[in-house]
């Protein structure tokens, strides 16, 4: 089957109720391909070149992608790298749109939904990982303590074998309740701990996480920033089959940081 390429990303930015975020980046298209109708859609974390080649090779007319080619901020000269990755998109035709924070937060395929619901926590109402104008994070909690090195194993086997940076973890012996931002979010670790959160899971560290953790007193668990966005640009994959029937293929990497 297949469906019309406006369609497909309509749906996807009221899905996600995209627009009532201020993102760091455009959201939704950012490069027009040439197919109007689309019958594989391609996911991934990130922009590469290599994303890009793949994308192409599994016959994919539209890719969608949680970071997109193009932040506020950058600058506007189309580098070698630039041309070569937009260079593989011309050619083969692919359209590609992007959602970040409107990935993130998304309240049944967001990317932080998806670890608290596999964690097996409860989610609260908590407001948690205020950005873009909207909570994006979420706190969860057990409804019997877990031991601290459990959880971490938990976490380990989450994200498919990647072992995370655990800061804290004498801290506590057992954990309750837990702060969840997935990707760059070190910053967020003192409003998780005012929320009475022991642990506080995110991508990746800062320089001074460490000194936060311990200050704080919290368990500061970094489990891969590519790691915890893997979640919410392939469960919108797999919604779009569901809703037009097309073929969907993730496009993982082997991404360490």
């Amino acid at each position: 089957m297949s469906a019309n390429v406006i369609t497909i990303l309509d749906w996807a930015e009221d899905l996600l109720d995209a627009h009532a975020f201020a993102d760091y980046c455009p959201i939704g298209l950012q490069v027009a391909g040439r197919a109007e109708e689309v019958d594989t859609i391609a996911t991934a974390v990130s922009c590469t070149f290599d994303v890009f080649e793949r994308a192409a090779d599994a016959g994919a007319q539209l890719l969608l992608v949680h970071h997109g080619l193009f932040w506020k901020g950058m600058s506007q000269v189309v580098d070698p790298i630039m041309r070569d990755r937009l260079a593989v998109l011309f050619d083969a035709g692919i359209t590609l749109a992007g959602y970040h924070l409107p990935l993130d937060a998304h309240p049944g395929l967001g990317n932080n939904a998806r670890i608290v619901d596999e964690l097996g926590l409860t989610r609260t109402e908590l407001p948690f990982a205020v950005h873009g104008g909207r909570a994006i994070g979420l706190v969860g909690e057990f409804a019997v303590a877990r031991p601290t090195l459990d959880f971490v194993d938990d976490v380990t086997r989450l994200t498919g074998g990647r072992e995370p940076l655990v800061l804290g973890a004498e801290t506590y012996e057992t954990i309750t309740r837990v702060a969840v931002c997935s990707g760059g979010a070190a910053s967020d670790i003192a409003d998780a701990a005012a929320l009475g959160c022991q642990a506080f899971i995110t991508g990746e560290p800062r320089e001074d996480s460490l000194a936060f953790a311990r200050e704080l007193g919290i368990v500061f668990i970094a489990a891969g920033h590519h790691a915890t966005e893997t979640f919410g640009i392939r469960a919108l994959g797999d919604a779009a089959v569901e809703k037009f029937g097309v073929r969907h293929v993730f496009l993982d990497a082997d991404n360490p940081v």
